[in-house]
Parts: C-alpha cells; structure tokens; sequence
C-alpha cells in the first residue's frame, strides 16, 4: 500500500477506550496535518483516567462491569467537551480491553451478571472435562492457542445454562451497548480456544463437541470495520453527535499495541510489557506444530491479518502486587527509588519462574515470592529492593527464553526487540532485558495500545493510508525511544 500519509481534515479526533486490568483511559487522538509520510504525527490527550480492579461479588473475582461502563460513558462525555473546546470532532470511537473474559447476555440485551474475572479460579476444575472432549493436541492443530486454564473454552464449560443467551467479549459488551450491535471483533476472537487460526473463523466444530449453540458468540468483525453508529440515548448522555461511528480496532489490547511497535526492521521480536508480559514474533502465518504446543505458543490475530505468535507470561503484575502490600504494611516507597535500589544490588541472586498459575490471584506477593525462593533452596531476603531485584531478573530471564524458543520455533532470527507498554520505562528491566538476550532493545512508546486503537481508527477515516509499515512509521516520528545495547560485564 501507498507511504503517502494525508493530515487529518476537518478538525476530526478519534477517541480510543483503552482499558487494562487495573485501570482504564479515553483518550483522543490526532493526526498533525502533513502532505508527506515524514511530515505527519500521531499525538495523544488522556481525557479521562480511572481504576479498574477484580472485586468480589457473589463467591467470584468478577469485574464491576456496570461501574466500568459509567466510567467510559464519563470517559466520552469528557472527550466530547474537550474536543469541542477546541472546535474539533469526534469521529469515531475504538475500544481495546483485556482478552478472553466475556459478558452473557439475554435476547433482550441484558447483561445477566458481572462478568468473571481470568483470575477467579472456576475454570480450572473445567480443563479436563473439555479435554475428554477436545484432545489438546487438536485444539491447538486448529487454534493456535497457548493453554492457559483461564482461556473462555475452559470458562465457558462452567456456565450452568447458556440456553438463549449470548456470550460478548469486554470490548464487544461496550461496544454493543454504545450501538446496540452484536459482534466479537476478530484479534480478540482469537484468544477464546474457539477460533481457527487458519481460516480465521470460528471453530464450530469446537463449539458443537462442547454442547455449546454454534451463535453463542455473534459474528466477526474486523479492525477498521464499523460496529455502527451511537445509539441515539447514549450520544444524548455523552453530548456527541449520533452519527459518531463506533470503529473495530484491535480490540485485545496486545493486538492495538503490537500494531504500534515502532519497528523498521522486516523480523523484530517485541514484548508488551504491562501486568502481563505478551512476547513473541510478528508472522504472516501460523505456527501450529506439536513442538509449538508443547513449548506453550499462542497463534493470535493481528491487525491486518497478521500473526501474533507469543507466549503470555508472567508481568509486572508481580511488582504492583508488592507495591499494594508494602503500602498496606506502611512501606511506601517510590518506584524510581526502588528499581535503583535493585539495580545496584549484584547479578546472581535467586529468580522464581513469573509464569507459575501461584502468582496468578492477588495476596501477600512478597510471601509469595520468598516462598517461590525456598522452594529453590535459596533464601530471599524480605528486603523490597531484594524482592524487586528478583522480579526484574526473572522477566528479564523469561523473556530472554521466550525469544529464543520463538526464533527456533518460526525459523526466525531477530536482532532488535521492542519494548512497549509500561514496562518500557522501567530502565532496569529494558537493560537487564538486552543483557540477557544480547539483543538491542528499543524502549516506547509507553501509550502503545492507545496509539495501535486510534491508527486504526485514522485509517478507517481515510486520515492516514497504508499498511502497518507506514503506520509504525508514524509512532517513530511522533515518539521518542530509547535504545539499550546489552553488557554482558552486568551478568
């Protein structure tokens, strides 16, 4: 496709929903007016910040997807007056969240509960169940997916009665009740264990062996498709116009991010780095071999068709986790002052493996963590910059296997790795990252997924033009990176 990138006309600004496990953003957009694919860039506004977290409710860590809903509902009213403020207009809307968790819905539209949460337990008990029917060896021959005992297959086997209800993803629930439309946007389709990696359908033959109705999940949509317009109570409430377009991004937030890794080389490796840690290989096609199964690969879409062959691992959910129970013990130190604590303790000491399933639900963290420890024969000192020292040398180490068994794996050899999401500031783990991988690392931008949801969305306006080539060319011009070359005199 063209390099040529047009400057956005007419004042439009795009809104991207951008919403992670433990908060969530709107922003807006926009597109520097530029004739030329070196004069335009893409900046960004938070309008509206607020938190997000699992509660408990009726025995189960579930989401408060009602005050969820109302926080995005504020989130576009507050994009609508800044926007208007400055005699500009919103043009459409993309919404990104977390994948695999899902709303059910009644025929009349009713959300019949809050959704569960991926760290609630009740899908573990499932797995077997629907591996008697599914062999794993066949769902990943079909799907690509990397086992995890919270994938929607396994959650899905717990409901007691689907009878004429309707499954929608997070992003599709929001965007379903903005305009009234049903449908399960592909990237984050591709995450449920019910999705052909091949022919980028869904498996129904998955969902007929599980007793499940082939309709339980509406139809595709793809980035840069129209969910449609707001419905016209919702535009009342918010005080945007009704014929505002709601845009399919990437809706898993990985897939907008991935979308925005400022990559000019052709093969890259790329970790988003956030309270997960997603890294892997962008390909054209899927890697569905048994060696790739057992060496727990995921084959999840990407925007335009692409590849995102990864492995979920474990993130800098570890240290936040530590951050709230040393906050709650009256420790409250700044996180500058505790990674430069830890980088000054020497190389060597104890790692726990980040991925273990025991570091999934929230508790005491650093318990935890030393107790991980001495399940090694090593001791941890209950010391926060100790503590912290160990997360870090852990992802760093993880990363550096997960990007080795995804060359070997896709017959792949990269020499850079991006670096994306909030991890991307954290210095101690970019540079702990390039030493042990002996790779370049990139850092930034830090707003990667904000940046993927509004691209997608300006392409679907016609304010920008091209492939993902041309539109990380846009993310290089517009952001500042930081670059880390690895010494191994560290290790």
């Amino acid at each position: 496709m063209s390099g040529q990138v047009q400057g956005v006309d007419g004042g439009k600004v795009f809104a991207a929903v951008d919403i992670g496990a433990s908060s969530g953003r709107v922003i807006l957009g926009r597109v520097a007016a530029g004739g030329t694919a070196t004069e335009a860039a893409v900046q960004l506004e938070v309008v509206h910040r607020f938190p997000n977290g699992v509660v408990e409710i009726d025995g189960g860590l579930r989401w408060n997807f009602d005050a969820l809903f109302a926080e995005v509902l504020d989130g576009l009213r507050a994009a609508a007056t800044v926007a208007a403020a400055q005699d500009e207009k919103v043009a459409s809307i993309g919404i990104d969240t977390w994948a695999v968790d899902y709303g059910l819905v009644d025929a009349g539209g009713k959300l019949t509960a809050q959704p569960f949460s991926y760290r609630d337990d009740r899908s573990r008990a499932a797995v077997e169940p629907v591996h008697r029917k599914l062999d794993p060896a066949r769902l990943y021959g079909t799907t690509g997916l990397q086992f995890l005992q919270f994938n929607t297959i396994y959650q899905l086997a717990t409901e007691p009665d689907l009878e004429g209800l309707q499954a929608l993803l997070i992003p599709d629930l929001i965007a379903f009740l903005l305009t009234g439309q049903r449908r399960t946007e592909a990237t984050n389709a591709s995450t449920t264990g019910l999705f052909d990696a091949v022919a980028g359908e869904w498996a129904t033959e998955f969902l007929t062996a599980l007793g499940l109705r082939k309709d339980l999940f509406p139809p595709l949509i793809q980035p840069g498709e129209s969910f449609g317009t707001l419905l016209p109570e919702i535009a009342s409430q918010v005080g945007l116009p009704q014929d505002t377009t709601v845009v399919a991004v990437g809706s898993h937030d990985t897939a907008s991010a991935v979308a925005a890794v400022p990559a000019q080389e052709e093969d890259f490796a790329y970790i988003s780095s956030g309270t997960w840690s997603l890294v892997g290989l962008e390909l054209k096609h899927p890697v569905l071999t048994e060696a790739s199964r057992e060496a727990n690969f995921t084959n999840e879409r990407g925007v335009d068709g692409t590849i995102r062959y990864l492995r979920n691992m474990g993130g800098l959910w570890l240290l936040s986790e530590c951050q709230r129970t040393w906050a709650a013990e009256g420790f409250q130190p700044e996180l500058p002052a505790l990674l430069e604590a830890a980088a000054a303790l020497p190389p060597g000491g104890p790692q726990i493996n980040p991925d273990d399933p025991y570091f999934i639900a929230p508790d005491n963290m650093p318990d935890r963590i030393r107790a991980a420890v001495r399940r090694t024969g090593e001791v941890l000192p209950n010391d926060p910059a100790a503590i912290t020292r160990c997360i870090m040398d852990s992802l760093a180490t993880g990363y550096a296997r997960t990007i080795r068994d995804a060359e070997r794996l896709a017959d792949r050899s990269v020499d850079v790795v991006h670096v994306v999401g909030g991890g991307s500031q954290n210095r101690l783990l970019c540079q702990l990252t390039a030493d042990v991988t002996g790779k370049k690392v990139i850092a930034g931008p830090v707003e990667a997924t904000a940046l993927g949801n509004v691209l997608v969305q300006a392409r679907a306006a016609g304010a920008v033009s091209g492939g993902l080539t041309e539109l990380r060319s846009l993310v290089v011009r517009s952001h500042q990176l930081q670059t880390f070359t690895p010494e191994l005199s560290r290790l």
